[in-house]
């Protein structure tokens, strides 16, 4: 079905199904695949720069990001990047020479928000170094998982600059005021074990090259295999716990709730459940 070439970059025992990618695109910064049908597998591919996150990368990854979100087939996307590296923060030498008007009137790093769009659920699979915007990446989809390697942080302060992927937000929700103030402030990178405690990652996966993805595609699988609309109307609530207070966030919440029930996957899956068989979800 494409033109990319398969090559895979992590230990993961993809099958044959696998080189099927949904990618009909020439992508330079990332490998796009589906190791099972119902999962996309975006890696980040800029190993000279330790995946840095660059204008054209995130072109990339936004256009895959559509793509997967558009197939049907697909239900859950992982995004990952190197042994080394997830993505080792935003592309230095691209903002090194930008001033204040250019990236106001560029309207800088807006296309970093593409992916808080997509509608499918979209899983971090986190090795190496996760730092500026690699770690505001990783935040940005809806659940990390990370191998015992990973690092995190957010040291835009000994740039002379702050977080600008949204770092100050999504961290501040996560960790707290105090710990997210002494971690931008200082500048520290934390590892993958404080970022399991402080809630930032869902877990640390076991060790062994190429496991955080194997993990993550097994997750995602395992979510596709539940009814879309269900899954995507869930995301949607949870995400709205973050913008509402609670009494507007649990009416959302019915609304959503009781528009599901008008679906074919409701009748069908409460039916499979009364009759003790797996349902046969048709998205709909």
């Amino acid at each position: 079905m494409s033109s990319i070439l398969f090559r895979p970059r992590t230990a993961y025992a993809f099958t044959k199904a696998s080189r099927r990618l949904f990618s009909t695109k020439e992508y330079q910064h990332i490998i796009a695949s589906r190791p099972v049908p119902s999962v996309a597998l975006l890696t980040l591919n800029r190993p000279k720069a330790l995946n840095a996150l660059s204008t054209p990368l995130f072109r990339d990854l936004n256009a895959a990001l559509l793509e997967a979100d558009a197939e049907k087939e697909i239900g859950a996307i992982v995004i990952t990047g190197s042994e080394k590296a997830f993505a080792a923060g935003a592309d230095i030498k691209e903002l090194k020479e930008k001033d204040f008007a250019g990236a106001y009137n560029g309207d800088l790093f807006a296309e970093w928000s593409v992916i808080t769009k997509i509608r499918k659920p979209v899983i971090a699979a986190v090795s190496g170094y996760a730092l500026g915007g690699g770690c505001e990446l990783a935040m940005m989809c809806d659940m990390i998982l990370a191998s015992p390697t990973a690092v995190f942080g957010q040291p835009e302060i000994n740039l002379g600059v702050s977080p600008g992927g949204g770092g100050t937000q999504r961290l501040t929700h996560i960790v707290g005021k105090y710990r997210a103030m002494e971690l931008m402030l200082s500048g520290r990178n934390f590892s993958a074990k404080e970022a399991e405690q402080w809630g930032l990652v869902n877990r640390i996966v076991g060790e062994g090259e190429g496991q955080v993805v194997k993990e993550a595609v097994d997750l995602a699988q395992n979510i596709a295999s539940k009814g879309q609309i269900a899954v995507q109307a869930t995301k949607e609530m949870i995400n709205a716990a973050y913008e509402l207070p609670l009494t507007e966030g649990v009416r959302f919440e019915r609304r959503l709730f009781f528009g599901l029930f008008s679906t074919k996957d409701k009748q069908e899956g409460m039916t499979a459940f009364t009759e003790k068989r797996k349902p046969n979800w048709t998205h709909s």
